[in-house]
């Protein structure tokens, strides 16, 4: 039986519960030797949770778990990560504070005597780095200085450093450049290479069929399908995510430009970002903001909406023209979607209908009270027209799954009736079918064909992900060390013209 054939890893009959909310129902999974493996689903399809009961987090109501033929059911993460299963979530859990020696070597430190040997932490530490490709990473830097790329790498390291065999990789990518996806990639299969077995948690598709040798698909709680990624489709394996087919992912309808109703003219923020972006918006159209991270283009919607100084330059919104705040904006019929929705997009500890009518609060009872069914009342025509999944109107944002998260962030614009909405990486970390549903939302907007409203809207949108803009933008423009290009008629470009200009290569730079 050869490595690839050999079983590391085998889960059967998963169970678990969290009160009355069934997360892991009978779930299957077997992982090989030397493999990477995909585990897919929309957000709340369950697979946190499996991750969590592999490495530790969690205990398991039912069923049973084998690692290299031997029962595992790990006590807490550290037992997992003893017993050679390490999990590195999407938000890094580094000591911040520490060296990078230190966080490599961090709970596994060589002592004699209970002193530090540090020549030895320096040696495993400098193996251990170059066993990842990354020797230059200095080793008695603050890791707090490093990349999101690099921190990403020693975190990996330190998982290498106790001995894995099994690496659990949620979302990998979500904050790295193209570049730096590439290189992890590299390093995934030079630990294939090496006998590691990876599961690999990704909403990105392309991802998955670039890196993964197999997949398996969860869906309310249970495993629902599975297969070999090279035999297996996109649209069959967004069909198991879903289950139902998803016709058009990105809704080609025809939009009509009318006015302007944003006009922007040699626009410079903050430390020079953005140093130089000229574009109108025309009501009726979707203009999508190419670039590569760090560009400038959050800064650019940041300074549009007065978040951020304007240094020089004009910022027109409609008829107004001139200095402005964020609240300003709000009055002048904008609204702005963070690509940080947890941190700035949303209060998470508040409930869904505080978030969405915490930006217009009119008519929400008598004399200007806000009353519980004043709030009701708006915020649930909302939840069913959007829809957003959740127990009621007064649910925490917190306890949404982050697609409803998002849904809940563009209710709040709509339940303010903007007609220009800036949209900041608006589907960054959601699933597949949260993905649609948005860029459904966002074509109707544009068309005038939204619920019960006929007014067309006019939308700018940031995005790292080159299908979405191609696929729902009428003209897209992009970003490169602060400064914005023409902005063309999306049909006029590809992905490859873009990643040019985007990296100083292309005519526009």
């Amino acid at each position: 039986m050869s490595s690839q054939e050999t079983l590391r890893m085998r889960v059967n009959g998963a169970c678990k519960s969290f009160g009355p909310t069934v997360a892991l129902d009978q779930v299957d999974l077997d992982l090989r030797e030397g493999e990477v493996h995909a585990v897919i689903g929309e957000n709340g399809a369950g697979k946190s949770t499996l991750m969590k009961a592999l490495s530790g987090a969690h205990e398991l109501d039912a069923g049973q778990m084998w690692l290299d033929g031997s029962e595992y059911h790990p006590a807490n993460p550290q037992a997992g990560r003893a017993a050679g299963v390490s999990m590195i979530y999407q938000e890094l859990s580094l000591a911040q504070h520490l060296s990078v020696k230190e966080n490599i070597l961090l709970g596994v430190e060589p002592t004699w005597h209970g002193l530090m040997k540090w020549k030895e932490v320096r040696q495993r530490a400098a193996e251990t780095l170059a066993g990842v490709g990354r020797p230059d990473i200095p080793l008695d830097a603050p890791v707090n200085e490093l990349s999101n790329a690099e921190q990403q790498l020693v975190e990996i390291a330190r998982s290498l450093a106790t001995g894995c065999r099994v690496l659990v990789l949620d979302e990998p990518t979500s904050s790295l450049t193209q570049s730096d996806t590439e290189k992890l990639f590299a390093l995934i299969r030079r630990l294939k290479g090496q006998g590691v077995s990876i599961l690999y948690i990704s909403h990105f598709l392309e991802e998955v069929q670039a890196v993964c040798d197999r997949f398996t698909v969860l869906r309310d709680g249970a495993s629902v399908g599975g297969g070999i990624v090279a035999e297996t489709s996109t649209d069959q394996i967004v069909a198991m995510m879903v289950g139902r087919d998803v016709e058009e992912m990105y809704p080609k309808s025809e939009h009509v430009a009318e006015e302007v109703m944003l006009s922007v003219s040699d626009l410079h923020g903050e430390e020079d970002m953005p140093h130089d972006a000229s574009f109108e918006l025309h009501r009726g159209e979707v203009v999508g903001i190419a670039g590569v991270i760090g560009a400038g283009r959050t800064e650019m919607l940041r300074s549009i909406f007065s978040l951020d100084e304007v240094e020089s330059g004009e910022v027109k919104v409609g008829a107004y023209v001139g200095p402005a705040s964020p609240s300003m904006r709000w009055l002048q019929g904008m609204g702005m979607v963070s690509e940080d929705r947890k941190r700035e997009g949303l209060a998470v500890g508040l409930s869904i209908a505080d978030n969405v009518v915490m930006s217009r609060m009119d008519n929400l009872g008598p004399m200007g009270l806000v009353t519980r069914g004043g709030l009701q009342s708006a915020c649930t025509p909302w939840i069913e027209k959007i829809p957003i999944k959740c127990s009621s109107a007064f649910a925490k944002v917190d306890s949404l799954s982050g697609g409803n998260q998002q849904k809940v962030a563009l209710a709040r614009l709509l339940h303010s009736d903007v007609d220009v909405l800036l949209l900041d990486e608006p589907t960054r970390g959601i699933d597949v079918g949260s993905k649609a549903a948005i860029y459904k939302m966002i074509d109707e907007l544009a068309r005038g064909e939204y619920g019960d409203s006929s007014k067309k809207r006019a939308v700018v949108i940031v995005s790292s992900y080159l299908p979405e803009l191609l696929g729902i933008c009428d003209r897209i423009g992009v970003m490169c060390r602060g400064k914005l290009g023409t902005v063309r008629p999306a049909n006029e470009t590809d992905e490859q013209q873009i990643m040019r200009e985007a990296t100083g290569t292309g005519d526009e730079v």
